[in-house]
């Protein structure tokens, strides 16, 4: 029955195909409408399904400076939080499906720093979903990781362990350093050789040699380029678990195929089927209403760019600098969208463009409703 099921869902998949001759147009006009309105200089946009790109295109230039480059579909972008899924959370599920972790390990067997400081009900689990009941802490220059482990041991934790959700990118500087300690190496160089050189993902990594080929972000009263846009990520050298990853919207592409792809792309498996399924399951907090993954979001505050179409059990993140990746298994389709954003107070203006995108992708290039119906059923069952 198993096979059957999954027999007809790959036979859906091929006779709805993709829809090459889709209106793009409507995507081309909601970018020049965000760059008209100053939400970002330029993007790229690309969409893709699992065995394929459907869609790419740069739009704008690499910064607000009329000097500034043409953008490129080989633009490098500071990802920013993207980094927590592209990077720790498929570290340290690697490192649990190898036996080297635990997702149930309390806190303390990593940190003896916590040890009697009553964080012994916290697990690996509850900082990937952001339920430990860490809050963000400022760091102290020179000496920023020593002052973030301190500062999450020392500090009283707000809610009961579990049931509280609060993003917060503290959470994920301990799961980097969890990775370290667990492997003997930075998570730069982990993440690299798990997942980045055997996908192909040749333009991703921390710490950019070629500056030049980098997008500018925009940081208080200066402009950074190649340069971690997150200070936190700044003072912890430029490698941190929260923020500091830089890619391309290829290699983002190829790290999404590999997730619709249930862990394997093009005969190279990083995953487990079942860790990828493990990732993107649902996970509650605040009494149903927020739902993540291991890292992954489903349903909260922060899931504009999931759209009007896509199902109930795509996944996806954002990234401050103006980044954001969605992944809808049901209609086969992700969106990836990478940008230089250039006004930060337009969180709802930019919360709707990644959503609308969305959308557009959906209907431009996702299964037809009536299939994607009777895929979400197969799914289900």
């Amino acid at each position: 029955m198993l096979f059957l099921r999954s027999f007809l869902f790959v036979l859906l998949i091929s006779l709805a195909g993709p829809c090459f001759a889709a209106d793009t147009a409507r995507i081309d006009a909601l970018v020049a409408d965000a760059m008209a309105r100053n939400l970002v200089a330029g993007a790229v946009v690309l969409i893709g399904s699992h065995d394929r790109v459907l869609f790419e295109r740069a739009y704008g230039r690499v910064g607000a400076s009329p000097e500034a480059r043409a953008m490129s579909v080989d633009t490098v972008f500071d990802v920013a939080s993207l980094t927590k899924v592209v990077a720790t959370t498929p570290s340290v599920l690697k490192l649990a499906e190898e036996g080297r972790i635990s997702l149930l390990d309390p806190v303390t067997k990593w940190f003896p720093e916590f040890v009697g400081r009553g964080k012994d009900e916290i697990r690996v689990l509850n900082l990937l979903t952001h339920t430990s009941g860490l809050d963000d802490i400022p760091l102290v220059s020179g000496n920023a990781l020593a002052s973030a482990i301190e500062g999450a041991a020392a500090q009283r934790l707000k809610g009961e362990v579990g049931s509280r959700f609060k993003y917060a990118d503290l959470n994920f500087i301990l799961l980097a350093e969890l990775t370290r300690r667990a492997t003997g190496a930075g998570l730069d160089l982990y993440a690299h050789a798990s997942f980045y050189q055997p996908l192909g993902m040749s333009n991703t990594g921390f710490n950019p040699k070629e500056r030049e080929r980098c997008s500018s972000t925009v940081c208080e009263d200066r402009v950074l380029t190649g340069e971690a846009q997150d200070y936190l990520a700044r003072q912890l050298g430029g490698v941190a678990g929260h923020a500091g990853l830089f890619s391309t919207a290829h290699d983002l592409a190829r790290f999404c195929r590999m997730m619709l792809g249930g862990g394997s792309l093009e005969g190279r498996r990083v995953l487990a089927q079942r860790t990828v399924d493990q990732m993107t399951a649902p996970y509650f907090s605040r009494g149903g209403e927020v739902v993540r993954g291991l890292g992954w979001d489903i349903a909260s505050p922060y899931s504009s760019p999931r759209g009007q179409k896509f199902s109930r059990v795509s996944f996806g993140h954002t990234g401050y600098s103006g980044s954001s990746i969605w992944i809808d298994p049901v209609s086969d389709t992700f969106v990836v969208l990478l940008s230089a954003r250039l006004d930060y107070k337009k969180v709802q203006e930019f919360s709707r463009l990644r959503g609308e995108l969305s959308t557009l992708a959906s209907e431009l290039f996702g299964l037809p409703a009536e299939l994607r119906e009777m895929a979400a059923s197969m799914m289900v069952d």
